[in-house]
């Protein structure tokens, strides 16, 4: 790559970096191309698309902030205490971080190391569930796919209160939380989890959603 050239890749991606945290993995590119100061086809010419961008940009950060959290889940004694911290960590960032609530979602399937990303996500998630229920914490009927719906209408409540009441999704984390422990479970729920495709094509169109 010419030095002209390495130079609009490295503005080009700083703006992708602001642009994706302060409003998510939706952004229009030509809003990145006229913040880097570069044209749009500069931008389609060193990068194609925005699935390229965005792996560029953000799964490094996200497979950072995600794999912390799992991990540090993991490292608490309580295994109860692991699996709360892990959902309101996770949470938090979606309120936070605009970008990785998106990486949450799973939306860009031709980002294919975010989507990589995704699957060590929801693995880590699996293992901090099953090690909650092994310890009798958390009732036996919650699904890994249970958790990621939750995720998915977290990221809707944080985007919607954001201006107006940012903190609201922590009420709706402690009601979730009190209803997952096995102390306080009384009812089974009279459905079963969704699908592995079922959850796909709704969390697809949770990401969609305005």
């Amino acid at each position: 790559m010419r030095a002209d050239a390495q130079r609009n890749a490295e503005k080009l991606r700083a703006a992708a970096a602001e642009l994706f945290q302060e409003r998510g993995l939706k952004v229009p590119l030509k809003e990145i191309a006229r913040r880097a100061g570069v044209s749009h086809g500069t931008l389609y010419n060193l990068f194609g698309t925005r699935e390229a961008l965005i792996d560029e940009v953000v799964a490094g950060l996200a497979a950072d902030r995600l794999g912390e959290a799992a991990e540090h889940a993991l490292s608490f004694e309580q295994a109860g205490e692991g699996f709360a911290y892990y959902i309101e960590k996770v949470c938090e960032l979606q309120a936070t971080d605009p970008a990785v609530a998106d990486v949450v979602s799973g939306r860009y399937p031709a980002a294919e190391c975010l989507m990589a990303i995704c699957g060590r996500a929801q693995d880590a998630a699996t293992r901090i569930i099953e090690r909650a229920q092994l310890a009798g914490a958390v009732r036996p009927d919650f699904t890994g796919e249970d958790l990621l719906l939750f995720f998915g209408t977290n990221a809707l409540l944080a985007r919607a209160v954001a201006d107006t009441a940012p903190d609201a999704w922590r009420r709706q984390v402690a009601f979730l939380l009190d209803g997952l422990s096995t102390e306080t479970a009384q009812r089974p729920p009279s459905i079963a989890p969704l699908t592995p495709q079922q959850m796909y094509d709704v969390m697809g169109r949770l990401a969609g959603a305005p």
